[in-house]
């Protein structure tokens, strides 16, 4: 029986999460299969993934396909096709990423690259292999998670911020140009999240600084969302801090950004 019936004829029979092993991307998973729908869940860790998708089969009677892949890989095209090319997907959401929380000087050129090529690259070739199918269809939806660190750039996180503007822009274009077709395009706005690269990378003392949501509530609004596009920034306060922010000039949001990420993560180094 099919809880959701209006979201599963709209958005199912499989949706693809990248991105899926723990976290918001994971809490995607529960709630889609939750709703009935099958699921592809991508990640480069396949025992999280197979954990996990035994844990969704039993619970909800869907069917799972974990798909160990590196979003960064320079045939993430090819692979992503061989592996959904007998499905009738409904919904992609794009959740992966990578990010480096420290002065711009001390991040390799690598990193830099890795997060230009799981943040940017990975959602962009995920889209352009499944927006066709999806206009053919009619129907359908396509979330691209992103943050509140990219509407401005901020100190430590400068190549992260400006993946995060690209990820907004694009939904924002795809929203636009799918419209016709019948597809639904959002960009899920998060900030401070209680993930567990959230809980290794912050100092424990100051994690509740920040302010944290947990993944749950961010993927729930998610797809609450999900329709009413282009943009939506998740949590009260989130939307809260945006709105006072955007009565600043750009140079005042960079400022106070990047003494709010310093005020976190510094610890006497330079930017």
């Amino acid at each position: 029986m099919i809880l959701f019936p209006e979201f599963y004829d709209r958005y199912g029979p499989w949706a693809v999460i990248a991105g899926a092993s723990e976290g918001i991307g994971q809490s995607y998973a529960h709630l889609l299969a939750e709703r009935g729908l099958n699921l592809v869940t991508i990640a480069r860790r396949a025992q999280p993934l197979e954990t996990d998708a035994a844990l969704l089969r039993r619970r909800h009677r869907v069917e799972v396909r974990p798909f160990a892949l590196d979003l960064a890989a320079d045939d993430l095209a090819e692979k992503f096709d061989a592996a959904t090319a007998d499905l009738d997907i409904g919904l992609l959401i794009c959740n992966a990423c990578y990010s480096r929380v420290e002065p711009f000087l001390d991040i390799s050129l690598e990193d830099h690259h890795r997060m230009l090529d799981v943040n940017c690259r990975a959602p962009l070739t995920l889209a352009q292999r499944v927006a066709p199918r999806l206009a053919q269809r009619g129907k359908g939806g396509i979330i691209l998670m992103s943050s509140m660190a990219g509407f401005q750039g901020a100190a430590r996180i400068s190549t992260y911020a400006a993946t995060k503007a690209f990820d907004t822009s694009l939904a924002q274009s795809l929203w636009i140009s799918l419209r016709p077709k019948g597809v639904d395009v959002l960009a899920v706005v998060a900030g401070a999240t209680l993930t567990p690269a959230f809980q290794a990378t912050t100092p424990e003392a100051k994690q509740a600084k920040a302010l944290p949501m947990l993944p749950a509530a961010v993927a729930r609004e998610g797809l609450a969302a999900l329709g009413r596009g282009p943009v939506h920034i998740t949590g009260r306060i989130n939307r809260l801090v945006y709105a006072i922010t955007a009565l600043m000039t750009r140079a005042q949001r960079t400022r106070f950004f990047s003494g709010a990420t310093d005020g976190i993560y510094a610890a006497g180094d330079p930017r």
